[in-house]
């Protein structure tokens, strides 16, 4: 009989810095009305101090994420880490989170797919489970984005979007008849990939950073907001309906959808096409902004403390990214 692997516990963790779009407004011409209106952010958080890396923050959501799944950190067989932004350019973040966790010659991964890191980082865990390669798989998703930014009219309008975070959920396997990760399906297009992206440094120039380069902002994220948004709002309804048929449910099963949090308008538009009121969909850009591969984990594990989610819950992911990339996935809990 095939195993089904299921999310057992989850996490989250934000820094105690908050930073309001009127603080903003003070280092960049912006402000509270023109960010709201536009992504539905009031406020985000950043790290506190210099030093704090992707992997701190995971940390405490991996903790968190544990004790609610009833397992200790020696119970953990693999690490699966989604991140944009690395406590370094090398290794993998989810190196230094096994260190921290204390548990020498487990195999870590760091995965490299922006917004939709979580759901393909899930899809990894979900098949190792399935394949009895590992029980206990921790999935992070993590970022520290304060330090990225180009806080000057300039980047703007990519600066105000961003916010630090971190989310974890053990993923092993199921122990109740219909719990578990009942599918998960991945997309990507290479042909929006200078539509969001990082240029700067690259080891395809040589060198990899000029002080050109760097006068430019070119080292800073830049995005086509129109592009992405007009991706977004398709792509995102387009893989949640092809999850939840291929689940053998009806958008009217699903109790609770959990959308990456890039933009509040982008989120309303999918549920609206989906035909999901909004009293069943999680928002929490306007807290955190948007904490990229961070944003799903943290929506699940509020909404599990929250009483959102319960034993039972048909649960909707769904994201769209950088790459450009695209996933979802329905979960029972």
């Amino acid at each position: 009989m095939t195993k089904r692997a299921a999310i057992l516990g989850s996490g989250h963790y934000v820094p105690t810095r908050v930073v309001t779009n009127d603080d903003l407004s003070k280092l960049m011409p912006t402000s509270d009305e023109w960010i709201h209106q536009r992504t539905g952010i009031r406020e985000r958080r950043f790290i506190e101090r210099t030093g704090i890396g992707a992997s701190d923050l995971a940390l405490p959501a991996a903790k968190m994420a544990l004790e609610q799944a009833g397992r200790e950190v020696k119970d953990i067989d693999a690490v699966i880490f989604a991140t944009l932004s690395p406590d370094v350019n090398f290794p993998g973040s989810g190196c230094f989170l096994a260190h921290k966790l204390g548990i020498p010659g487990v195999p870590a991964l760091d995965v490299r797919n922006q917004c939709s890191g979580f759901l393909y980082s899930l899809s990894v865990a979900d098949a190792w489970v399935r394949a009895g390669v590992y029980k206990n798989v921790l999935v992070a998703g993590a970022e520290v984005h304060s330090t990225g930014m180009e806080f000057n009219e300039r980047g703007r309008d990519v600066a105000v979007l961003f916010g630090d975070g971190a989310g974890c959920v053990l993923v092993g396997e199921a122990t109740r008849d219909g719990q578990g990760i009942h599918n998960v399906e991945l997309h990507a297009d290479g042909v929006g990939a200078q539509e969001l992206w990082v240029e700067a440094p690259a080891s395809m120039y040589i060198p990899r950073l000029t002080p050109e380069m760097f006068d430019e902002g070119r080292h800073f994220p830049r995005m086509n907001g129109k592009q992405v948004f007009r991706w977004a709002t398709e792509k995102m309804p387009e893989v949640a309906h092809s999850v939840v048929r291929r689940a053998g449910l009806t958008m009217a099963d699903i109790d609770m959808f959990v959308p990456h949090q890039a933009n509040m308008r982008i989120n309303q538009m999918v549920a609206a096409k989906l035909g999901i009121p909004d009293d069943r969909v999680v928002h929490n850009i306007e807290r955190y902004g948007n904490t990229t591969a961070a944003t799903i984990p943290i929506g699940i594990s509020e909404s599990w403390r929250e009483g959102k989610i319960g034993p039972g819950s048909r649960v909707l992911m769904a994201a769209f990214g950088a790459g450009f990339t695209w996933a979802g996935s329905v979960a029972v809990f």
